[in-house]
């Protein structure tokens, strides 16, 4: 019988030395074995370097049977190609870096089937955050705190040892005194709109209307357009123009400035940790957020100091408020951008993703405070996730249908 290994990350994990650790020579103690054996990585790290090889050198490698590049994949579809390549490989280890993260609930099901029927002939080591995305395996359970491995006996005793906050309900909100008033209702509007990739018909008629105060989560299978619906709101998308979509009373294309969409949204992706170097700390990191740059560069006001507190000490961040934003942990990391599109209060707040990667507790905790904040009916919000989180409160659902002239919007209250 295969023996596998399941490893716990919480948000103090120094997760990316770790997976290094298991793909170079000096491996950890507990990994003695993988020496000198084949091993494949399935990780978001693998897929940034292919997505290198293709923008630097031209050189498609995964996709060389597709006419789409990496890069322009969803999440879940570049999950979906780095799979089908390191199997062909037959590696005698996989190690798995949070696989269901942003998969659509079918593929999900699909993915535990063929990783339990892997496991009959590979060596699997399960890197996960949620304890949700547990295989029912013969497996090695560990917890990695920071650089360090905890043993447990069994996955019961790991659950046992999980501290959730005692209760979330009483959680206040740094409110922001000078955030961005609207005078209308309405903040976006869909009419019609379809959009087509090289005549690849992605979208088709979406109608659509998001009014302040609204609470929508978005929802889609993989591949169904939900990255390209968002891509033409936040104003990195050119197929927005000439089409019946309307950004805070303008219709996209009329003359409005990126700057002028962004200064009214807060958005989140996970991946936007990647762009974010540099010797900025944590808390300017933060601050940032008041005006959508990539770090501090002017002068903070007292107000402005005051609410990052008060998000550093409500997240259990404040001891790393003047550590540089790169030397926290990744789940610190996205951490602190949650918050850092959250802290202007705008009047879109766009979370694609926003809790892949985060541990139990943390994502327990940022459920809250997305709740919190949509009872306000000051800020919209838009919530993009595959998983089901538990508590999320949305009060409608805005679903992307795959169909063959491209997916179609459907509503649910």
């Amino acid at each position: 019988m295969q023996n596998h290994y399941t490893i716990f990350t919480t948000n103090n994990s120094n997760k990316k030395e770790f997976i290094a650790s298991l793909v170079q020579k000096n491996k950890p103690k507990d990994f003695l074995f993988l020496s000198h054996k084949s091993v494949a990585l399935f990780s978001k790290i693998t897929i940034q370097k292919f997505i290198d090889e293709e923008e630097i050198h031209d050189k498609k490698i995964i996709t060389k049977h597709s006419i789409q590049s990496l890069k322009s994949m969803s999440s879940g579809e570049q999950k979906k190609v780095l799979l089908q390549y390191l199997l062909e490989l037959k590696p005698n280890y996989l190690i798995l870096d949070n696989p269901f993260d942003n998969l659509d609930a079918a593929f999900q099901r699909k993915l535990k089937e063929l990783l339990l029927e892997i496991a009959k002939h590979t060596t699997l080591l399960l890197i996960i955050s949620r304890s949700e995305d547990v295989l029912p395996l013969n497996s090695k359970i560990f917890k990695l705190e920071q650089s360090n491995l905890q043993p447990f006996q069994n996955i019961g005793d790991y659950i046992a040892s999980l501290h959730p906050k005692s209760t979330l309900e009483g959680l206040q909100i740094p409110i922001n005194q000078k955030a961005a008033s609207y005078p209308h209702s309405e903040l976006i509007r869909f009419t019609n709109v379809s959009v087509d990739f090289e005549g690849n018909q992605v979208l088709h008629n979406i109608n659509w209307t998001v009014n302040k105060g609204d609470f929508w989560q978005l929802i889609g299978e993989n591949g169904s357009g939900k990255t390209t619906l968002l891509s033409m709101l936040i104003g990195e998308n050119s197929k927005g123009y000439g089409k019946e979509l309307y950004l805070f009373g303008k219709q996209k294309g009329s003359g409005e400035s990126i700057w002028d969409i962004k200064k009214q949204i807060g958005y989140y992706t996970p991946t936007m940790t990647e762009n974010f170097t540099g010797n900025h700390s944590l808390e300017n990191m933060l601050i940032s957020g008041f005006n959508d740059s990539v770090g501090l560069y002017t002068k903070p006001t007292e107000l402005q100091l005051g609410t990052a507190k008060k998000w550093l000490e409500l997240t259990d961040l404040l001891h790393l408020r003047n550590k540089r934003f790169c030397d926290v942990s990744v789940g610190q990391q996205r951490l602190a951008m949650l918050i850092r599109a959250m802290i202007k209060q705008p009047l879109l707040l766009i979370l694609d993703e926003p809790t892949a990667g985060l541990d139990d507790a943390s994502a327990a905790l940022f459920v809250a405070l997305v709740n919190k904040i949509a009872a306000l009916h000051n800020t919209a919000i838009i919530f993009v996730s595959h998983r089901n989180e538990p508590h999320l409160k949305p009060r409608c659902t805005f679903e992307l249908c795959k169909s063959a002239a491209g997916s179609l919007g459907k509503i649910t209250t």
